[in-house]
């Protein structure tokens, strides 16, 4: 999807070059808008590949230090069942309450919140858990 992305993007900056050089007010404003939005598509592509790197790289040193939570019942589509994951939850978020300094707590109630349905909660705990990750030297 990224080199999709990418390709479209390069399309996109080339027509907006040819509107830009076509000089009449309307094919200015469409070319400004053609180099614009891809640079922000850009932006928002690199800014998720980053996070989803970095995030990684924790999932990779939890799983070596045996931190990882034990896999939860799944479905047929390989996504824990919201019931098994519900159930779980309150022991990753009062870990993470006891432990406020600790990335470990924040990036496995991370992964609770994604088992239990919740992305944009899910993304803020692994985000909390990648700026505590920064000041904790051993996960580097």
């Amino acid at each position: 999807m990224a080199l999709l992305l990418l390709l479209y993007l390069v399309f996109a900056i080339y027509y907006g070059t040819v509107f830009l050089r076509v000089g009449t007010p309307v094919a200015v404003g469409i070319g400004v808008a053609l180099l614009v939005l891809p640079l922000l598509g850009l932006w928002a592509l690199v800014a998720e590949l980053r996070f989803g790197i970095r995030t990684e790289r924790l999932a990779r040193r939890l799983d070596a230090e045996g931190g990882l939570p034990a896999a939860l019942p799944a479905r047929a589509s390989g996504r824990p069942e919201r019931e098994a994951a519900d159930a779980a939850f309150g022991a990753f978020r009062d870990d993470a309450e006891q432990h406020p300094d600790s990335w470990r707590a924040w990036y496995r109630l991370g992964l609770a919140y994604d088992a239990s349905g919740d992305r944009r909660r899910a993304r803020w705990a692994t985000r909390e858990a990648l700026r505590l990750s920064r000041t904790d030297p051993t996960s580097r």
